[in-house]
């Protein structure tokens, strides 16, 4: 095997094997010896790729959030769709979602990577801004609610940030989905029905006042 091929290999092995590490034990739990004997490669070979614990989780975060966004995909015509796809996604992959709460317990402040992961949201926001009806009028890039954000970009984000929590709650915290819904969380069809009343909230959510039902 040519080398290039082999580090690429490697390093790829490495990353699959911290993912399911950090996944289950964040950032302070997970081990790079387990990681390496996952991965069937020595300690040294981690650091001499990542350079540290920390770099290597941020390169886990940065791989599962680019795959994120291209399962995911941008906001369609439907908002209301749109959240049944987040619904979805982290329903069909939960380690995602385990992977973004161990970054959000791990990181207190600023986030690798954090400006094209902004520009990417803010890209979200243009599209949804446009399926709400409105005219994203900002400047390319501008942060909504700033002087050169507009207010339906101000609007959309907020509608965006909403779409998703009401999406990825009952994954995100499965034993309060289980209180309040009891046994209907576990029945047969479940999942389609909870889904369903997902997209029908954000239906509601995302309604022109004037069209939402009284």
């Amino acid at each position: 095997m040519p080398r290039t091929e082999h580090l690429v290999g490697t390093r790829a092995l490495l990353l699959a094997a911290a993912r399911d590490e950090f996944a289950a034990h964040g950032m302070g739990g997970a081990r790079v010896g387990r990681i390496a004997e996952r991965a069937g490669v020595s300690k040294e070979r981690i650091y001499g790729y990542f350079g540290s614990k920390e770099k290597l989780f941020a390169a886990v975060i940065s791989e599962a959030l680019t795959e994120h966004a291209t399962l995911l995909g941008p906001p369609s015509a439907d908002p209301a769709e749109y959240a049944g796809r987040i619904y979805d996604l982290h329903r069909g992959n939960p380690q995602l979602l385990r992977l973004m709460m161990w970054e959000a317990l791990y990181y207190d402040g600023g986030l690798p990577n954090e400006q094209p992961r902004t520009a990417r949201y803010r890209d979200m926001v243009a599209t949804l801004s446009e399926a709400l009806g409105s005219e994203p009028d900002s400047e390319p890039g501008s942060e909504p609610g700033s002087e050169s954000g507009s207010e339906s970009d101000t609007e959309a984000a907020s509608t965006l940030l909403a779409l998703i929590g009401l999406a990825i709650l009952p994954t995100a915290f499965p034993q309060i989905t289980r209180l309040i819904l009891g046994t209907a969380a576990d029945a047969p069809g479940g999942d389609d029905e909870l889904r369903a009343h997902i997209v029908r909230l954000a239906r509601r959510m995302v309604a022109p006042s004037s069209d939402a039902p009284a």
